[in-house]
């Protein structure tokens, strides 16, 4: 059951109420700390369990699968002191991708993008809270797309294992990010096929199709619009929460998000194109029905009237006695669909 944001109307604000639809069975914590030296996984049973790691010495990656549960992302909230507005953000799932600065670290939302199985594509939010030696991740259900990144963390020889809990951040944006592109390609292989669909094909299930993608990348591009403000956000802080030498590595995510933009907007014209050259199409094609069916009509036309003339019930009618009568009127009949014939080749209507 999916709730609507309507359903939140009169609450005060700060209410944890979870808008959107359920898509895990139960939320799972999972926990991942890590150092130049070591790596801890668990599974998290109990909110308490997470008390001793503020105090940790290395890195603390939590992650959260499943925001039905409003319960446990209040208690997340309680043990990292995180404002009841951000906990409402983090439960709202169709909030707008941003960046806000806390008192002492950072909280991103942005969208995670998949690809349907018939085409097409649907987001889920994924969000960040970040600070000195943690981070905290909240998405809808559980999926495997940060998987090549927690096999990094596992890697004593990555580089990760001795970066600040800045570069886990920037790591997580850029998975999302990489992902951005893969739809991206895709994209790209049923552009290319819908062309030379479109030169066989006018069916209905085409023109669906050019739709489908036109509202893909709207989607696709309400994504990544806002990544640019979030990044730039990040580079300009002052906060201190970021390493200088990590600047470059967001100044790579920026110049990934302009790509994608650019790749984005050159294939909404595509898109935009393909379904005028539908429409020209289908046009074309109905005006040739409509020329030849004019034709038809324009040389039935006095055929219908010689026919009219002689089937009139008149007694005294010359031709009626003549002994070549009928095959006079089938030569005038061939002679006038001839002249006709004739004269449309010659203005080219043929």
């Amino acid at each position: 059951m999916m709730r609507k944001t309507s359903e939140k109307a009169g609450f005060p604000p700060g209410s944890l109420v979870h808008i959107g639809e359920k898509k895990a069975e139960k939320a799972k914590i999972t926990l991942m700390e890590y150092g130049p030296d070591q790596v801890r996984e668990k599974r998290v049973a109990s909110i308490s369990e997470l008390l001793p790691l503020k105090e940790a010495p290395g890195i603390v990656w939590i992650n959260i699968d499943g925001l039905h549960d409003t319960g446990v992302i209040e208690e997340i909230g309680e043990v990292f002191k995180i404002h009841p507005m951000i906990l409402e953000d983090i439960l709202h799932t169709r909030t707008r991708p941003k960046v806000e600065a806390l008192d002492d670290g950072f909280f991103l939302v942005f969208n995670l993008l998949y690809r349907k199985e018939g085409g097409g594509i649907f987001s889920e939010q994924f969000s960040i809270i970040f600070g000195s030696n943690f981070v905290i991740s909240f998405q809808e259900r559980e999926n495997q797309l940060f998987d090549p990144l927690m096999d990094r963390i596992r890697n004593e020889k990555s580089r990760i294992r001795k970066k600040g809990a800045d570069y886990l951040a920037y790591a997580l944006m850029d998975t999302v990010v990489d992902s951005y592109f893969i739809i991206l390609e895709a994209f790209e292989e049923k552009m290319e096929a819908m062309d030379e669909e479109l030169i066989a094909s006018l069916s209905r299930q085409t023109f669906q199709s050019i739709n489908d993608m036109k509202r893909s990348l709207i989607t696709l591009r309400r994504a990544v619009a806002p990544l640019r403000e979030i990044i730039n956000t990040l580079r300009e802080n002052d906060a201190g929460l970021i390493d200088e030498g990590n600047l470059i590595f967001f100044r790579d995510i920026h110049d990934h998000v302009l790509q994608i933009q650019e790749i984005i907007d050159i294939y909404r014209e595509l898109a935009s194109g393909l379904h005028e050259t539908f429409l020209a199409n289908v046009n074309n094609r109905t005006n040739e029905i409509m020329k030849t069916l004019t034709m038809t009509a324009t040389i039935f036309i006095p055929l219908t009237f010689i026919a009219g003339i002689y089937g009139m019930n008149f007694k005294y009618m010359p031709e009626l006695e003549w002994r070549y009568g009928y095959l006079a009127v089938w030569a005038v009949i061939v002679g006038v669909v001839g002249i006709m014939f004739y004269f449309f080749k010659k203005k080219n209507w043929l």
